[in-house]
């Protein structure tokens, strides 16, 4: 009867254990969830080579991936509140508002558009890592060529200068982020400064894109894959969750201040350094970089 209770003891000890184990995992992805998703470095990257690094890659821990970003846009809502309860008040009264609105509706639909059609094509082809490389150091080479030789002059200073045409054609740039290894975020700031943007006004813009962008394409991959889950999964969701809003808050704050003073060079050196650890990881297979 003893060695019963001993072996009692070591099975609960032991889950215990396992389950603490997990937690600290959540919280690690929720770190790099919130700390890529609106720097221009590709959070999907990091997300799949940190979750092979942690043993993460069965389909629930892809899900856990896309429920973890509700996060990241919860801490967009929170920055950005004053402005979004500005314009969601002033749609009966505003010019003003009610263009920035629909800006953000232009803005977003080409990414829904071009989501629904072509982006089951996309992850069946160019999920590989030869592609996030070549994207993670092509996008550097971007940002360097636009920061260092094209040096664009902005010709919109704020977002709510902004017309319907230059909404449109900054959410055909954002489209580019579906390729793995791009950046969302990273394609709509560069695209937008290329567009005349200013730094600051890209920058915003592309925040405030992200809220139906990532709300959208969260929501339709968790109702698919909602059969994977179960309430044994709410503690390691939950921190996932918690984690990844507050460094994706403390992430969009510190950005935006750094915008004000900072070109976006140093994050094309991350993304060239990136890139080689990405080939690195699977010339030597540890990581796969397959959907």
């Amino acid at each position: 009867m003893r060695w019963l209770h001993c072996a009692a003891f070591v099975e609960f000890a032991w889950s215990l254990y396992v389950d603490v184990i997990l937690l600290i995992k959540a919280a690690i992805m929720g770190i790099v969830e919130g700390l890529t998703e609106f720097l221009p470095v590709s959070s999907t990257g990091h997300l799949i080579l940190t979750g092979s690094l942690l043993g993460l890659t069965d389909a629930k821990s892809k899900v856990f991936d896309i429920a973890i970003q509700s996060g990241a846009i919860l801490a967009v809502f929170i920055v950005y509140w004053a402005r979004i309860r500005e314009a969601l008040t002033g749609l009966a009264s505003s010019d003003k508002q009610r263009r920035f609105v629909l800006n953000v509706f232009l803005g977003f639909l080409p990414a829904a558009i071009v989501g629904l059609t072509v982006y089951k094509a996309i992850k069946a082809h160019l999920f590989n890592a030869p592609v996030v490389a070549g994207a993670f150091i092509v996008g550097a080479l971007i940002i360097l060529w636009v920061e260092k030789v094209a040096k664009p002059q902005p010709r919109i200073q704020s977002v709510d200068d902004m017309t319907a045409l230059d909404a449109v054609k900054v959410g055909f740039v954002q489209c580019l982020g579906m390729i793995p290894g791009t950046s969302r975020s990273g394609a709509t700031i560069i695209g937008g400064m290329l567009l005349g943007l200013s730094r600051k006004a890209a920058t915003d813009f592309s925040f405030f894109l992200a809220i139906p962008t990532l709300i959208s394409a969260g929501g339709y991959s968790l109702w698919k894959e909602r059969h994977a889950l179960s309430m044994t999964d709410f503690p390691m969701f939950a921190v996932g969750f918690i984690v990844s809003f507050l460094a994706a808050w403390a992430c969009v704050r510190w950005l935006l201040r750094y915008v004000s003073t900072h070109t976006f060079v140093a994050f094309a050196w991350y993304r060239i350094a990136f890139g080689i650890v990405v080939l690195a990881t699977w010339i030597t297979g540890t990581v796969v970089w397959a959907d």
